[in-house]
């Protein structure tokens, strides 16, 4: 049990967030939150959701005052776009005893997506910048990994990694979620770990297009090792190392999101690649799709930092341009290309 003998708190019902609750009450009491209404009284009448089941020492609560009191150690699980708000709501009830474990892989951008002209380092930032900034909590961390919440349920083995700068923060969230099928490692680098979390979706995006496309396993590793370059030379662009990328949270992550139809971004690409549109596969989604909003973010940072990013810059034309897919790639195919693996020597500055 939870060391002082408070619950653990889960903020966000949806399916990954469900897969962290079912995890962490195996060992603990946990309050779950959801936003909606509806889908608190759906909770609570079947203690199932979508057919997937609810462990039975989970408990539910629409309550935000309710889980900063009975709660000392929080994992916040909501959709990028929706953070920052939630953060700011819960503010007044947490305190800098608080630990907070997020597991959104997206950024808060501080400019309209819609009518930017330029973004750099100081226009964005992660979960956790994003909870200091809006709270008195100090401890924060961030869980990333390649963590299929389909695959979770299915009480499948995995492993995730815990990041923070406080090394309580990591055992903390280790004794409460690790067991014999969900591994749990842990890192300090919190920066490396949530970008490698943030830039693989768009990566994801794109393998699904290769696959939609019956391209072949060849062009989708291919793609997948080009985007490990993309996403190492954005991160350094935006301060981190290159180590965390080559880890369970970055590699690991990737080639899970980027190899499975459970993925909701891989799904993105692979429907694009059968004709549909994007707004149309966006609306028919039930939960984020994180790598869409993610394209135009890195886009623009890319073209900031003047890093070669031709992944992302074809998606972004595909997606928000037009370009078909099939021009795309065979862009992607003619584009120069002269050293492997050059990133772990190149700052990948053009």
């Amino acid at each position: 049990m939870f060391e002082n003998n408070k619950g653990i708190g889960v903020i966000g019902a949806g399916s990954f967030g469900m897969a962290i609750a079912n995890l962490l009450a195996e060992k603990n009491k946990v309050l779950l939150f959801a936003r909606s209404p509806e889908k608190l009284a759906q909770l609570e009448a079947n203690k199932a959701n979508q057919s997937q089941y609810i462990h039975d020492n989970i408990s539910f609560t629409g309550d935000l005052q309710k889980m900063g009191h009975e709660c000392s150690l929080l994992f916040p699980v909501v959709p990028s776009v929706q953070f920052r708000d939630m953060m700011t709501t819960i503010s007044p009830f947490l305190h800098p005893g608080h630990i907070l474990i997020h597991a959104t892989k997206g950024f808060y951008v501080d400019v309209d997506l819609a009518n930017f002209t330029t973004i750099s380092r100081k226009n964005i930032k992660t979960m956790s910048e994003v909870i200091r900034e809006t709270t008195s909590v100090v401890r924060v961390g961030c869980l990333a990994g390649p963590n299929l919440a389909s695959e979770i349920r299915a009480g499948k083995p995995a492993a995730t990694v815990i990041a923070s700068k406080f090394d309580e923060v990591i055992e903390m969230g280790q004794r409460s979620i690790r067991s014999s099928r969900f591994q749990v490692y842990g890192s300090n680098d919190i920066l490396g770990i949530e970008l490698a979390g943030v830039l693989k979706n768009y990566i994801a995006i794109a393998t699904g297009a290769i696959t939609g496309m019956n391209l072949g396993e060849n062009a989708r590793a291919l793609l997948i090792t080009r985007g490990m370059a993309e996403m190492i030379y954005i991160g350094r662009a935006l301060g981190a190392t290159s180590e965390a990328f080559l880890g369970i949270a970055g590699i690991g992550d990737l080639i899970a999101t980027c190899s499975s139809p459970d993925s909701r971004n891989f799904t993105v690409g692979y429907r694009l690649a059968k004709g549909e549109k994007i707004g149309p596969i966006i609306e028919s989604m039930n939960e984020v799709a994180e790598g869409v909003r993610t394209i135009q973010i890195v886009k623009a940072l890319s073209e900031y930092y003047k890093i070669t990013a031709p992944i992302v810059h074809v998606m972004y034309r595909v997606i928000y341009e037009n370009l078909s897919l099939e021009k795309g790639i065979k862009f992607l195919m003619r584009y120069p290309a002269h050293v492997d693996a050059e990133y772990l020597k190149s700052n990948g500055t053009t």
